[in-house]
């Protein structure tokens, strides 16, 4: 009976001992043609410090039947907050080329650590014939494929990590037709771009394939625990149209928040400051509505965050704000401020304290919460006999003469001009003596241009034509005499929105969008939008796009705010001056 319990205790010890090292290989598909490329993914989970002595590397199986034509591997280490133990996890991956067609087997993986051997189970695929329609396509995309990589892999919910989009080819001629790159969506995470542009093929930088970047962007998880991103995706053109190419998906560790919250936290990660600020020009009434401003500015996840809004009270009325962003997605995260206008009514007159809600933060860099308790703005109201008894005379008699002209029907009056007395009598004689004697010299060089003309030609018996030039040639001097001015109407347009003429301002806009349609010969903003992404990139199309929404929003917005409309005039100059160059 002892002995028995002592073999269960081992079997227990021997069983525990296994799971603590995990061996898994994926294959990106299970059916491929002969021209595919395989991708695998082989990951090792070491948990435990005690586990960490691997004796071996890992052992690859028989590849005879393949080609492998390009390996490649990532170590990293991270805590599982669950069971507070360290994870070694190491990742490789290896693209093979099928030799033959049929069902082919990969076998397994092997390592040894701790005097015990883990191994991976078999498994087959299946290579079929390349179909006839997509011969033509394999022959150049066989060998290219995405890999996304992820920068830091463990991160706090609501904190960004910087991940990585390549392109990769044994043919560098391939990575010039990769397009229409689509980032990873999912709902536990929001992506940000950073940049689509791409860089210098590096012709050496996976085995013996040539990379590129063709993407960098932002990652924010919503929730904690393992994460899993997907794959991005883009397509590449071929003669027999387009094929789409998947990258791999990465697994991040996202940790929890500290519980240790305050009342006032909602999901704010980063570092931010918050500041109101009363916007309106004329002094505070009771009944009549203000402007305040409340900014929201710092690094962070500014696009995803709940904002501080205005607490309420029984001394004023608040309504729903308008929201205006100018924030900045960089390498080191998103940067910039958030603006909410909100419109308050004041219910009596005297002082009236107007408080933000409690606002606190989650600083990862320092590991703890930030409250930052409330803002408040103090606004002295004045009740409307107040205001008419502040007022001086010559206000008074403004007011009066402005409401008269607007409310009484006046005649138009007659303005005469000075005019500057001539000091001597103009002598018409001599000036269309003069006028006789240029329109003489002009017919007599008219003349001689044409008896010239006529000698040349007697002399050389052909006539003398213009060359016409290229179609592009016809299409460049078309487009240059069709070419806005694009500065004035930026100064224009700052003159009217100086002047708060709004209306006149977006009507301005809409004949610079239009005039610059009209230059590169499209009709529509949609058609529009494709030919920049075509000649001028992704990056100069999703921001027409963006500027035109923010447009249509500010035009019909019932209160329009400086901040906003100076961050509205800097986008256009900026956008526009970059599609006129």
């Amino acid at each position: 009976m002892q002995s028995r319990l002592t073999y269960i205790i081992f079997l227990l010890i021997s069983v525990i001992s296994y799971g603590q090292v995990n061996l898994s290989v994926t294959s990106d598909k299970t059916t491929y043609t002969a021209r595919d490329v395989i991708n695998l993914t082989i990951v090792l989970e070491i948990e435990g410090s005690e586990y960490n002595s691997q004796q071996t590397k890992l052992r690859l199986p028989d590849f005879s039947k393949f080609n492998l034509i390009g390996t490649g591997s990532i170590t990293n280490g991270f805590m599982d907050p669950e069971t507070n133990t360290v994870i070694s996890q190491s990742v490789t991956r290896l693209a093979l080329e099928p030799k033959q067609k049929g069902k082919l087997k990969i076998g397994s993986f092997l390592i040894t650590i701790n005097n015990k051997i883990y191994k991976t189970e078999p498994f087959d695929i299946l290579i079929k014939d390349v179909d006839k329609k997509a011969s033509v396509a394999a022959s150049s995309s066989k060998d290219v494929y995405l890999n996304m990589e992820v920068e830091d892999r463990e991160v706090y919910q609501d904190e960004p990590t910087i991940a990585v989009l390549k392109v990769y080819s044994r043919n560098m001629d391939n990575l010039r037709k990769v397009k229409n790159i689509r980032l990873p969506k999912d709902n536990d995470l929001d992506v940000y771009p950073v940049s689509f542009a791409k860089s210098e093929i590096d012709p050496s930088d996976y085995g013996n394939m040539s990379s590129q970047v063709l993407a960098i962007f932002l990652i924010f998880p919503n929730e904690s625990g393992y994460v899993e991103v997907p794959g991005a995706s883009a397509s590449m053109s071929t003669f027999a149209g387009k094929n789409k190419i998947i990258s791999n998906k990465v697994k991040i560790n996202v940790k929890k928040l500290p519980e240790d919250s305050p009342e006032s936290f909602k999901n704010a990660v980063g570092n931010f400051k918050v500041s109101i600020s009363n916007i309106s020009k004329e002094k505070a009434e009771v009944k009549k509505p203000i402007s305040v401003l409340v900014k929201v500015s710092g690094e962070g996840n500014l696009k995803n965050m709940e904002l501080p809004k205005l607490a309420e009270s029984p001394d004023y009325e608040v309504f729903a704000p308008k929201i205006t962003s100018n924030v900045k997605t960089e390498m080191t995260g998103m940067k910039g401020e958030i603006l909410a206008n909100y419109l308050v009514i004041p219910k009596k007159a005297g002082g009236i304290s107007i408080k933000t809600e409690n606002f606190s933060f989650f600083d990862p860099s320092k590991k703890e919460y930030v409250d930052l308790g409330q803002e408040v703005l103090n606004v002295n109201a004045f009740s409307h006999d107040q205001i008419l008894e502040s007022r001086t005379t010559v206000e008074k008699v403004n007011e009066y003469t402005n409401t008269f002209l607007e409310t009484v029907n006046t005649p138009v009056l007659k303005t005469t001009s000075f005019k500057v007395k001539e000091k001597s009598r103009l002598h018409w004689n001599i000036l269309f003596i003069n006028i006789a004697i240029l329109i003489a010299l002009f017919v007599a060089y008219l003349i001689f241009k044409n008896w010239q003309k006529k000698r040349r030609l007697q002399k050389t018996g052909e006539p003398v034509v213009k060359p016409l030039g290229t179609i592009a040639e016809a299409e460049k001097e078309i487009r240059e005499q069709l070419k806005t001015d694009v500065n004035d109407y930026f100064s224009y347009l700052e003159n009217l929105k100086d002047k708060e003429d709004y209306e006149k301002f977006f009507q301005t806009f809409e004949e610079l969008d239009s005039e610059v349609r009209n230059q590169y010969f499209q009709s529509s903003a949609e058609d529009f939008a494709g030919f920049l992404e075509n000649y001028k990139g992704a990056a100069i199309a999703e921001e027409y796009r963006s500027l035109t929404q923010k447009i249509q929003i500010e035009k019909f917005a019932p209160v329009k705010s400086s901040e906003g409309m100076d961050i509205l005039l800097s986008s256009i100059v900026n956008l526009y001056s970059q599609i006129s160059k």
